[in-house]
């Protein structure tokens, strides 16, 4: 009996200390955003103190020389190219997910859809070197002062960015609206296509403009690909040629060497970005609520008073049916803009770059007399095993806390899947801060790969814990209530039979991690560092493979090792969407 109850006991300890461990992790993320932004916040107060808040916001001249720092350019000049890149890439990406979601075959639908992932997954640094090499040549020869940088290549290349982020949500919403609403105004004498736009869209507006939160954020907060080809002059852009900078760009420009009130300036720069980023995350969290509420016409139908009156009659006769079959014109159009974007920036790629691919490219000794890829891939393998060392147990863990232990009135889940959104939100310039002077200044760890590798842990955090957490909700109840059944205790249950059953969707979110790191570039030039050498250790500093094409293509000596690299990166890209693609067919058939 002492026996058995000492089992018991032991048992009980480990259930209480892996709870405890599955909380802690859970508040990690709640933890991380308050950090940053309390560094960053701690760093920009000297700027603000002796500049002046007003100063400093409304200044419309940035002259370090002159101790002038007024962002006020930066700031419009961020304004100016994000409502470009909405307007262009969040109206195409609208009709193409209309496109996908009610009006493409499913063969046509499965293919087009796999493209549209495939571009967003593209790295930033290969978008901008792609706008450098080509739509900016051509824009000289349209543009009116001979120059092709500026807000107009900006605005051009952001939308392609945000365009697959756009579509792949609003087709979501979209397809999650209920039948009964398409069949309805169909039944009434409503052509497929005033049923479509008519009821079926309005219903989604709630996920349609959680979209266009979702890339606004990424285009303001977008670095590396608008550094190439903004011409980065700290003026208010008087036109769509003119040279220009976002926040994003004056901070990665010019913290490599400022000191000083200089440098607490580039840090203020950033609590003015990430103010901007917060203020998103908050309205698109309050969107997803309405949504989740009902937000959609659903809500408007069960609610009005006058529900009988509100037929989709009334709806139907608003909608011609020249107006219907122009924006079905209109969302053909805009699919193939979006699929010949992406198939001419890959093709172009990869028939620039294939053919510069070498043995002495990927394996040779780089140094001053050449640079080669053997170091980025070297850099590259070593942060990706740190950061997902540490990253993949603490956010699979938060997730078994949200899912597994956490009830369904428990206040404090809502909170985490905030912060966590709030963290996957915050652009990579603002992680490649905080890592600079919390890791690498703080803790004494310089420009190295370990600094890198605890910054990208921030970065990948959020995409475990959401995939993850998706991933176990998905699991049915049963297999649970089976092991409880037979004895095993909670702990045990979840290793023993949730974890392997979510396996597929770990891996998924690891896989798509090991995308975003590969891709990294902005986060990592001031943490992980930008060197042509090979890395000794974990304390020495290394390039990653976008930071190593970022210097290839900076420094206009390497054009093609450049192009070699972009298509290296994309080949990367085309394999891990390959991988996901089975992984999902795999977990399809299992559930």
């Amino acid at each position: 009996m002492s026996d058995i109850s000492s089992r018991i006991k032991k048992q009980a300890l480990i259930e209480k200390m892996m709870k405890y461990i599955f909380f802690m992790c859970a508040l990690f993320s709640i933890f991380a955003v308050f950090i940053i932004c309390l560094f960053i916040l701690v760093g920009g107060i000297p700027a603000f103190r002796e500049i002046g808040v007003i100063n400093f916001l409304l200044g419309k001249v940035w002259d370090p020389s002159r101790n002038s720092y007024g962002i006020m350019p930066m700031i419009i000049g961020s304004i100016y190219v994000t409502v470009l890149a909405i307007a262009i890439g969040g109206s195409i990406g609208f009709f193409t997910s209309v496109y996908l979601a009610m009006f493409a075959g499913a063969k046509v639908k499965f293919l087009l859809t796999q493209i549209v992932s495939l571009l967003a997954g593209i790295p930033s640094i290969v978008y901008g070197f792609f706008g450098m090499m080509v739509l900016v040549p051509f824009l000289k020869t349209v543009s009116p002062n001979g120059g092709g940088e500026g807000l107009l290549a900006s605005g051009l290349i952001l939308s392609i960015m945000i365009l697959p982020t756009i579509a792949s949500i609003c087709k979501s919403s979209i397809e999650a609206v209920p039948k009964s609403y398409y069949d309805g105004a169909v039944a009434l004498g409503s052509t497929h296509s005033q049923a479509v736009f008519g009821v079926v869209v309005p219903a989604a507006h709630s996920g349609i403009l959680t979209a266009i939160v979702l890339g606004v954020g990424r285009a303001i907060g977008e670095t590396m690909a608008v550094i190439m080809i903004a011409g980065n002059a700290p003026f208010i852009p008087k036109g769509l040629f003119s040279y220009f900078r976002t926040l994003t760009i004056n901070v990665a420009l010019e913290m490599g060497y400022a000191t000083g009130v200089h440098r607490s300036a580039l840090i203020a720069t950033g609590v003015v970005l990430l103010f901007f980023i917060l203020v998103l995350n908050l309205l698109l969290n309050t969107l997803k609520k309405k949504s989740n509420q009902g937000g959609m016409v659903k809500k408007h139908l069960i609610t009005n008073s006058n529900v009988n009156s509100f037929s989709f009659s009334k709806v139907i006769m608003k909608r011609k049916v020249l107006l219907s079959q122009i924006l079905k014109s209109t969302s053909i159009i805009c699919t193939i803009v979006s699929i010949t974007a992406l198939l001419f920036i890959t093709v172009f790629i990869l028939v620039k770059g294939l053919p510069n691919i070498s043995i002495n490219l990927l394996f040779g000794k780089s140094g001053n007399a050449q640079m080669t890829l053997f170091p980025a891939i070297v850099s590259t393998a070593m942060l990706l095993f740190l950061s997902l060392a540490i990253t993949v147990p603490i956010g699979v863990f938060a997730a078994i806390y949200i899912v597994e232990y956490a009830k369904s009135n428990n206040r404090l889940i809502p909170v985490v899947r905030i912060f966590t959104e709030s963290l996957a939100g915050i652009p990579s310039i603002i992680f490649g801060l905080f890592g600079m002077i919390l890791f690498s200044n703080i803790l004494g760890l310089g420009r190295s790969l370990l600094a890198g590798s605890f910054t990208l842990v921030l970065i990948i955090l959020p995409l475990i814990i959401r995939q993850t957490e998706e991933t176990l909700m998905s699991i049915p109840n049963s297999l649970r209530e089976g092991s409880l059944a037979l004895g095993a205790s909670k702990v045990r249950t979840i290793f023993s039979v949730v974890l392997p059953c979510g396996l597929s969707g770990i891996m998924t979110s690891i896989i798509l991690s090991i995308g975003r790191i590969v891709g990294e570039s902005a986060a990592l030039i001031y943490t992980a560092g930008a060197v042509r050498y090979m890395p000794l250790d974990y304390l020495s500093a290394g390039s990653s493979f976008s930071v190593m094409m970022w210097m290839f293509a900076s420094e206009g000596l390497y054009v093609n090792q450049a192009f070699a690299t972009a298509a290296v990166l994309l080949i990367i890209v085309l394999v891990l969407n390959f991988v996901l693609f089975m992984l999902d067919i795999k977990f399809k058939k299992v559930y």
